[in-house]
């Protein structure tokens, strides 16, 4: 189990470093979080990834954060020579945070603050006190029902507090994604630039940079979803990869002097080679009343008072095969970070089964597109967890 190194080597910690390295402080303590807060006990904590102490960058006149959605770090060394650029930029080795999934992580980049303290616990998290599940990514809840994002994640962001800083903060992305519930969560007050083709996107930033912005983000999601449906490593995931090289190559050669580059990864992926229908085993569906997350960080919510006898079914079902523990656990093993707020505490399931081996723990009637798919993750494996931080300067 690699348990996220929060406090230096995570996701969360490398929005105050980027905007460090422009000059703009630390936030000021938020004096609400000790009192409403459920703390992680450190002598129930397993080991972690080390922090190793604040993430530091060197100074620059603007940065450019190349977001690469599923390129973990292990996949990227065991195709190097599919990447050449990136492979021979200087860098480090940073833990996504747990799950590790885009919503949580994009989070995490977008406030600076670990899952326990922003709320994205996960891809499908239950609305407490609904019945509801919510997917946290497509901003989806049952007809009828609707959520605000500054309700639902109501930490200030990182953009917000370089605009507050006079400095002009980008983010470049597909249009598709301008507006919605996920983008006003996680990018309150950027400047969301469209851009849908790579030339496009790489456009878009050299022009933005060029005409002042200091802080620009650069999402490319296609790599994820190659990897999803054909597989890591396989030949369409290879022509992803490549792509992204490129793209990370253009992007370095049009930054304005004075500005660096840095490239990283929401998560890396694993290839399940076993899959547990939850629906159809009837040892893990007595007692669920909702299943949540994804097929490698399921939230398991259990009926009223069913709690305990779950748990033992799931651990004793999944044995050798998944890490299963309850939420109180979770929490005090630090898997969210130092603190989870007590106002989370409901999104989090009952029990959290968190597969070891190559296993998916699908849902095919309620997720029927993730059960078909060959590449997944959200688990603490470190193929899953380890994601890059690249850099080139100019």
């Amino acid at each position: 189990m690699l348990v996220p190194g929060y406090g230096g080597g995570s996701l969360a910690d490398l929005p105050d470093a980027l905007l460090a390295a422009l000059g703009v402080g630390a936030p000021d303590p938020d004096p609400a979080s000790p009192p409403g807060a459920a703390h992680a006990s450190d002598p129930a904590s397993p080991p972690s990834a080390a922090g190793g102490g604040p993430l530091v960058l060197e100074p620059a006149d603007r940065v450019c954060l190349f977001l690469v959605d599923g390129l973990g770090a292990e996949l990227l060394r065991a195709h190097a020579g599919a990447a050449p650029f990136l492979s021979g930029l200087a860098g480090r080795t940073l833990t996504a945070g747990f799950p590790a999934t885009t919503v949580t992580s994009l989070c995490s980049l977008g406030t600076g603050l670990t899952p326990g303290e922003h709320g994205m616990l996960g891809l499908t998290l239950a609305v407490p006190g609904t019945g509801h599940l919510f997917n946290c990514l497509r901003w989806t809840l049952p007809d009828g029902l609707t959520m605000d994002p500054e309700l639902w994640q109501p930490a200030p962001t990182v953009y917000q507090r370089a605009t507050r800083a006079g400095l002009d903060a980008v983010y470049v992305g597909p249009a598709e994604f301008e507006g919605t519930g996920l983008t006003k969560a996680v990018y309150r007050g950027v400047r969301y630039v469209a851009a849908d083709t790579v030339d496009e996107r790489v456009a878009r930033v050299h022009e933005s940079m060029r005409q002042g912005a200091a802080h620009v983000t650069v999402y490319y999601g296609d790599l994820d979803a190659a990897g999803h449906m054909t597989g890591w490593g396989s030949e369409e995931w290879l022509r992803q990869l490549a792509i992204v090289d490129d793209m990370a190559q253009r992007l370095a050669a049009g930054l304005p002097a004075g500005s660096a580059l840095y490239v990283t990864a929401d998560h890396g992926m694993v290839n399940a080679t076993e899959k547990i229908d939850a629906e159809s085993v009837p040892e893990l569906a007595e007692g669920v009343a909702l299943l949540g997350g994804e097929a490698r960080a399921r939230h398991v919510y259990a009926e009223p008072g069913a709690g305990p006898d779950v748990l033992e079914a799931w651990r004793e079902t999944l044995r050798g095969k998944a890490w299963v523990v309850s939420r109180r656990e979770a929490v005090e093993s630090g898997w969210f970070g130092p603190r989870v707020r007590d106002a989370w505490l409901g999104r989090i399931g009952d029990v959290v089964a968190v597969p070891c081996t190559d296993l998916a723990i699908i849902a095919p009637s309620r997720h029927r597109i993730e059960a078909l798919f060959i590449g997944y993750h959200g688990s603490m494996t470190a193929a899953e967890q380890h994601v890059p931080l690249l850099q080139a300067r100019t």
